[in-house]
Formats: C-alpha cells, structure tokens, sequence
C-alpha cells in the first residue's frame, strides 16, 4: 500500500509556475493549474478555489510594518511624527482614523482638535487631508462638514490599530 504524502504550498499559482517551468511542456499557466487541481482531485483549478475557500483568504500582516509604524508612537499612542516613506505615513493614519467617532458629521476644527489629540507633532490639517485623499475621511464639497469612512482595514492595518490601542493603555510589550 502506498503511504499518502501530504504536500502544502503556500502559493498554488507559484507552484504552478515553478512546475510548468521544470516540465518540457508548452502549457499555459493555466493549463498547468489545471492540471495540479486535477492531479489533486479536483476538476479543475477554479473547484480547487472553491475547496479550499482560497477565494476570500486574507494575507498575514505584515509584522515587520507594523513594527516600523508602531515605533512612530509614542507611550500615549500619539503619533510623534510622519514617515518620509509614503507607505509607512499612510499605515501610521490607520490608528486615527480608528480613534475618529463612527458616523459623526464633524467640521474642520472638531476633526483638527480630534488629530491634535492623537499627535504630537501640530499637523492635523496634513493628516486630515491625507485621510481624505486615501479614502479615509470624506469631505464636503466646500469643506465644512468631515465623516469617517466606514471600512475594513486589511491585516497588516488592524494589527498596527490594535498595537498603538494597546501602547495608549500601557498594555504594548516595550
């Protein structure tokens, strides 16, 4: 009897590629994940999908940008300053945009007072016009009235959220 060996890959479409690049074959990526679904069991690579729940799977955060954010707050949980990098300044907005009153109509001096609060620099209007550049905040028209905008933060953002939640309750490892 044969012993049934079990084998995880962490990405099927890499290892579908890796596979057809070894194989002295002309078949498409496609093909290929056809292929090993079939070679699994399954009738074609979108059955695989369906399976395994792949469809809605959520990537890990990433711990090492949450680190890297993280440490632009301080004890308080107040943000000590923004990040040259882009991508690290618009992850650090993630834990104000959590501290902002969900569903609150605010005008521009509530929502400067609210980011003052969270910051130790005195840039609330940098924040603030960030925040609705990425989607965060909506604004009106004339710009008296701001509103968080309600959605769902992806991994690496609700841990770094979670992370300076923790760090304002003194509850962080240090």
């Amino acid at each position: 009897m044969r012993e049934a060996i079990p084998l995880v890959v962490e990405d099927v479409s890499r290892f579908s590629r890796a596979l057809r690049a070894a194989l002295p074959t002309d078949a498409s990526h496609q093909t290929t994940l056809n292929a090993v679904a079939r070679a699994a069991g399954y009738a074609n690579f979108q059955h695989l999908r369906a399976a395994t729940g792949a469809a809605g799977a959520e990537a890990p955060p990433d711990l090492r940008a949450v680190r890297r954010a993280a440490a632009r707050f301080d004890r308080d949980g107040r943000l000590t300053g923004w990040p040259a990098q882009r991508g690290l300044r618009l992850l650090c907005l993630w834990p104000l945009w959590a501290r902002l009153p969900a569903g609150a109509e605010m005008d521009e001096i509530e929502v400067s007072a609210l980011l003052h609060g969270m910051m130790t620099m005195r840039d609330a209007a940098q924040a603030r016009r960030e925040m609705v550049g990425e989607g965060m905040l909506s604004r009106e028209r004339d710009g008296t009235g701001y509103r968080r905008v309600e959605r769902r933060p992806d991994p690496t953002q609700r841990r770094l959220i979670r992370a300076v939640a923790d760090l304002s309750r003194g509850t962080a490892p240090p």
